[in-house]
């Protein structure tokens, strides 16, 4: 049959694919054994559906030929810090021999270049590679690295000019030593906290609490060993709380906070639980009250027996009178307590 006239494909439009009844025709010719396949070919039905199937096919292969179709191995790609990664973009399908490749990082603050005009740029420059015909190699990736990559192919001299895929990468950061906070003593019956943070892994750490080295279940009622305990456990925030500490609940805890890349312990501390001696307060208390009460009644037997009061004044504790009744004194050493001057003599 005539090669049918070109269509017009949009910018967003894919590669021609065979609908299920297209499927369905090739099925029906390749059940015809060689017995059959005379009687097949004589059939009416058969030469319709072999005339629309010639016609489909070739309407397939022709804008194949006339269309740049991309694709990827893998769309999801991920890698641990540090490591190397392939951002595949491979070229099914184009008629143009010189196409422009373009890569693209699409971040919340809007798509910016990392290949353009034949040249890494930006996050990327120095450490990545166009590996033919559009595959982007990044040699040493960082955890800035993570985010959605977009390959972009024009061509020119195809019918359908442009395709696009977009590619998620992860680059996965191990945790490093998560810090803890446990209590060193707690009364019993009272509750207590530990807590357990650790922020530079991504994806986003997961933590874990062991007590004497044996792992906290979340719930206290799936491990025996935990049973009689009463805590809350939240693997998400790494939050450890007891409702009312028990004498099992003293040990050694440490927490482990771990995600896709590996994990990371903070060392272990000791909690100890020790009881409240209500009776021994009580007695303390009131020792300290009955020796306040003694102390302030010895000083107030003191006042009364005049340890406190003023001594009389003798001695050099002589007071000079005052110049109200106009004479002058004057102390000497050779002359007693004082002597007087020449104007009271005259």
């Amino acid at each position: 049959p005539a090669r049918p006239a070109p269509l017009s494909l949009s910018r967003s439009s894919r590669a021609f694919s065979p609908s299920p009844s297209t499927v369905k025709l090739f099925r029906l010719l390749c059940a015809c054994t060689a017995s059959q396949i005379e009687h097949c070919i004589d059939s009416k039905m058969a030469k319709a559906c072999l005339a629309w199937l010639l016609t489909l096919l070739s309407t397939h292969c022709y804008f194949s030929v006339l269309a740049v179709v991309l694709r990827t191995t893998e769309n999801s790609p991920w890698t641990d810090e540090f490591n190397k990664v392939e951002l595949s973009c491979l070229i099914d399908s184009i008629s143009t021999t010189t196409p422009r490749i373009e890569w693209k990082k699409i971040t919340n603050d809007g798509p910016s270049y990392v290949y353009f005009d034949k040249k890494i740029s930006g996050d990327l420059e120095n450490r990545a590679e166009i590996r033919a015909p559009a595959t982007l190699v990044i040699t040493n990736a960082t955890r800035s690295d993570t985010a959605k990559y977009r390959c972009e192919v024009t061509a020119a001299d195809d019918q359908k000019s442009f395709d696009e895929i977009v590619i998620d990468l992860t680059v996965r950061v191990k945790p490093v030593v998560p810090k803890c906070s446990v209590p060193k003593s707690v009364p019993f019956g009272k509750s207590a906290e530990l807590s357990c943070v650790e922020e530079e892994g991504f994806p986003k750490s997961q933590y874990q609490w062991f007590k004497n080295r044996e792992e906290i279940p979340d719930d206290p009622k799936s491990n025996v060993k935990f049973l009689n305990s009463s805590y809350t456990l939240s693997a998400e925030t790494g939050t450890l709380k007891f409702i009312s500490v028990r004498k099992e609940d003293a040990g050694e805890y440490y927490c482990r906070a771990k995600n896709d890349a590996g994990y990371a312990e903070c060392p272990a501390q000791t909690m100890e639980v020790y009881d409240i001696d209500v009776v021994g307060i009580i007695l303390g208390v009131l020792v300290v009250v009955m020796v306040l009460l003694c102390i302030t009644v010895g000083i107030c037997c003191a006042y009364k027996q005049g340890y406190f009061s003023r001594q009389k004044q003798t001695g050099n504790n002589y007071k000079v009178p005052s110049k109200g009744d106009g004479v002058d004194y004057v102390r000497t050493e050779d002359e007693g307590d004082f002597r007087h001057k020449s104007s009271f003599v005259i």
